[in-house]
């Protein structure tokens, strides 16, 4: 298990108001730098990983270091992989100390959209330092509660954390009775070798997304739940 901690956030204030679709000229736009200049200030991204190895599979469900995961869709792309990683990211607890302070739903707005990118942040360290210290090559990720509701439930997240112990005194992160993490912008998830890129939102079919990134595959999705393992 290795923390990392050490996760520089930089945001580009021209990316910001492109995302949220403001005028750099505006009186907002000067609100929201005086806002990223605070966050940047006490922003803290971090996130936590373990290397762990499938001990068995069965039709639906892998165990990954004595923890069982129920999954048709993991338990299908880990077929032919042996090691995994397994991980929690998170924009980290400091950015909730502003948004407490504040009742203001669009500065909350801006916050949260600052809050997403640090998670950004987040992951894309951990997958640069992964593919760099391990010499991995294409690798895909799974995320419980990500996609439609069956493919690997959010209840899920329960094993997942169990496996790192206190998820919460090592990087802050907590889970709710409801499976949703604390802070919010965090994300838990494995990370598998794979030959072929695989997205959960290619096994889902909601139409509305804006987290969308890839288009929905119904075809690939049947051939998940074909006994052919």
């Amino acid at each position: 298990m290795e923390v990392l901690n050490d996760i520089v956030f930089q945001v580009d204030m021209d990316t910001l108001l492109a995302r949220l679709h403001i005028d750099k000229k505006s009186e907002d736009a000067k609100d929201i730098q005086h806002l990223l200049q605070s966050a940047a200030s006490i922003c803290k991204p971090k996130t936590i990983y373990e290397v762990s190895y499938i001990q068995d599979k069965g039709h639906n469900t892998v165990n990954i270091g004595g923890v069982i995961f129920t999954s048709r869709v993991l338990r299908v792309n880990l077929d032919k992989v042996e090691r995994v990683f397994l991980y929690v990211a998170t924009c980290g607890r400091e950015l909730d100390e502003i948004v407490a302070t504040t009742d203001d739903f669009m500065k909350q707005f801006w916050l949260d959209t600052i809050k997403e990118m640090a998670l950004g942040s987040s992951i894309k360290y951990l997958d640069d330092y992964l593919k760099r210290k391990y010499a991995l090559g294409q690798v895909s990720k799974m995320n419980p509660g990500s996609g439609a509701k069956d493919l690997w439930p959010i209840e899920e997240q329960k094993q997942l954390f169990s496996i790192f112990g206190n998820v919460k005194d090592l990087i802050g992160v907590e889970l709710t009775d409801s499976f949703l993490m604390v802070p919010n912008k965090s994300v838990s998830g494995i990370y598998f070798p794979t030959e072929i890129r695989f997205e959960s939102c290619q096994l889902c079919p909601r139409e509305v997304c804006p987290g969308r990134k890839a288009p929905y595959d119904k075809n690939l999705l049947e051939t998940y739940y074909r006994d052919r393992i």
